[in-house]
């Protein structure tokens, strides 16, 4: 019994955290002392069409596979695909084969969860763009929330403990209920406790629309705090929301005409790609919730393709180990490992673990995943059409 519904990291490592019938696969082949060398592939769509998805969760792959007895090609965190294999495994099949469940659920989960950021990212390319979807997820997912998040791009989250686990700073400064808690028509109050209390890096950006007017709350955070001033943010909910630009707008043009139009305006709540194209002239910043922390998980399976040396596929699977290519024009490819790449094409799918060993940390560091996306979302015209 624990004192919360989560799967520690013991039993994932342990391949306990497995579907029940890998447990009796295991006890058949033991049990018929068969034990192949296998290839096996994760791959969400067999031949490439377009429709490119954001590779992300090969760090927590790659801690669940290193010292077993295998090989491992990946691509690389970061880089976009849309079909043929993401990852190729050789070696044992129980070596490997009640890890499954898992491996994909990092892969999936962390794939899904980036492709929606790299959807924000490019649909507000030059604005600050923030990950605020932690409260939407179990708190054990957190930190693969914001991780993936940052991997496409984004300038950062709001998650404290993902934060201590990634290695970096959470986001973040004024909840509705500090205004709340000083009352109404006590806004003033809660703004200055803030600017007296909390730490001089953290950036004064004023939560304005909590009783009254947009506007009429920008000008007396403005007036309160003066030049210690960074910005506001509007958070305002939907059902009181109406043109939302138009509030942005009239709010930048009341600020300008009383002297504080270095105050930058952000703007959150239940914002999509689409709302990010259509403020991303008027605003300084958005935080994104759900359409990021909420996305679908990409649909990976794991497959054999081979089997002691020989093609092997389910129906309607593709036999034979194969290799996913850049070519020069931005477009992806998928062939046969053992035959020679298209005339000017990049592969995409590099050794990462060699006898059980980790041979490639830079293709899960965050930092390159991060270049790696933004500069494939660029190759391959990410959003361009949106």
């Amino acid at each position: 019994m624990t004192d919360f519904d989560i799967v520690d990291a013991a039993a994932i490592r342990e391949g306990r955290a497995t579907d029940a019938y890998f447990e009796r696969t295991e006890t058949a082949l033991e049990h018929a002392s068969r034990n192949p060398r296998v290839v096996a592939e994760v791959t969400a769509d067999q031949f490439p069409d377009g429709d490119f998805e954001l590779f992300a969760g090969l760090k927590d792959a790659v801690a669940l596979l290193e010292g077993r007895d295998i090989d491992v090609h990946a691509i690389p965190e970061g880089r976009l695909f849309d079909g043929g294999p993401v990852m190729r495994i050789e070696g044992p099949y129980l070596a490997f084969a009640r890890l499954e469940t898992s491996l994909l659920g990092f892969l999936s989960h962390a794939s899904g969860i980036a492709t929606a950021a790299l959807d924000c990212r490019v649909a507000a390319p030059d604005s600050s763009v923030l990950s605020f979807g932690a409260r939407h997820v179990h708190p054990s997912m957190t930190a693969v929330v914001e991780r993936s998040a940052l991997a496409a791009g984004l300038d950062g989250f709001s998650h404290v403990a993902a934060g201590d686990l990634i290695g970096r700073e959470a986001s973040g400064t004024m909840p509705h209920a500090l205004s709340i808690c000083f009352g109404r028509g006590e806004q003033e109050a809660a703004w200055r406790a803030f600017d007296e209390a909390v730490d001089e890096s953290v950036p004064r950006i004023a939560l304005c629309d909590t009783y009254s007017d947009e506007v009429d709350e920008v000008l007396r955070a403005a007036e309160a705090l003066g030049d210690r001033l960074d910005g506001v943010r509007l958070d305002t909910t939907g059902s009181r929301r109406g043109d939302f630009r138009h509030i942005v707008r009239e709010v930048q043009w009341e600020l300008d005409a009383r002297g504080h139009g270095d105050v930058d305006v952000y703007v959150s709540g239940g914002l999509g790609p689409d709302d990010l194209r259509g403020l991303r002239d008027v605003v300084d910043g958005f935080g994104v919730g759900g359409y990021v922390s909420n996305a679908d998980p990409v649909d990976f399976a794991l497959d054999l393709v081979e089997v002691e040396g020989e093609p092997a596929a389910k129906r309607g699977k593709l036999s034979g180990a194969k290799d996913v290519y850049r070519t020069a024009d931005g477009a992806h490819a998928v062939g046969l490992a053992d035959r020679s790449a298209p005339d000017g094409a990049e592969s995409l799918m590099e050794p990462v673990i060699r006898d059980g060993e980790v041979v490639a940390d830079d293709a899960f560091d965050l930092a390159a995943a991060t270049e790696r996306a933004l500069a494939d979302a660029d190759a391959v015209g990410y959003g361009a059409g949106e």
